[in-house]
């Protein structure tokens, strides 16, 4: 994991396309703006997991076969 400290009004880069600045901190919170291509979802990462939870039940893979080839 990289760790940066940015102080408000300054960012950080990802690649050529996405920006993500601090806007304001106050107490244990920190404001983030991002921006970034609309072709890219941004998610908190309790949605994110609550959205991967309900594809996984939706959709759950087959348990891998036990059968041997003969």
């Amino acid at each position: 994991m990289l760790v940066l400290a940015r102080k408000e009004g300054e960012g950080i880069r990802l690649g050529d396309e996405i920006v993500i600045t601090v806007l304001s901190t106050h107490g244990g919170q920190v404001r983030l703006g991002i921006e970034a291509p609309t072709r890219i979802t941004i998610h908190r990462e309790e949605i994110y997991d609550m959205i991967a939870a309900a594809n996984r039940q939706a959709n759950p893979t087959p348990p891998p076969s036990t059968e041997t080839p003969e």
